[in-house]
């Protein structure tokens, strides 16, 4: 069973820039899809990117050129950096597969965006 634990959320101002890490315990190297999820208040949950286990990369177009993905199978960690962010970004990111699996959603972490 994998179990996955979203970190690396706060508090930032317009233009600034995260780094949310998601760390699994019964390991990611077989999984072959990663994706970075979020949800706003009142919004249904929204697919923000993907990454194969190959390394292959997919953004939603209101991320795109903002948002890079990437994975470290060794460490059982994925990664999305985000840049330029905007107060639309606000929400609560999670990770699961791609399609996501019920039983692997986790907390999240919550990000912030100011004007």
């Amino acid at each position: 069973q994998v179990r996955l634990v979203e970190s690396g959320g706060g508090l930032v101002q317009a233009g600034g820039s995260l780094r949310l890490s998601c760390a699994a315990s019964g390991g990611i190297s077989r999984i072959n899809t990663m994706g970075w999820y979020r949800q706003a208040p009142g919004k249904q949950r929204e697919l923000v990117g993907r990454i194969t286990i190959g390394g292959s990369t997919r953004y939603a177009d209101s991320v795109k050129g903002r948002c890079t993905i990437s994975r470290d199978n060794a460490k059982n960690t994925v990664y999305l950096q985000m840049n330029s962010l905007k107060p639309e970004d606000t929400a609560v990111y999670y990770c699961n597969t791609e399609p996501p699996l019920h039983a692997y959603w986790g907390q999240g972490t919550q990000v912030t965006v100011s004007p």
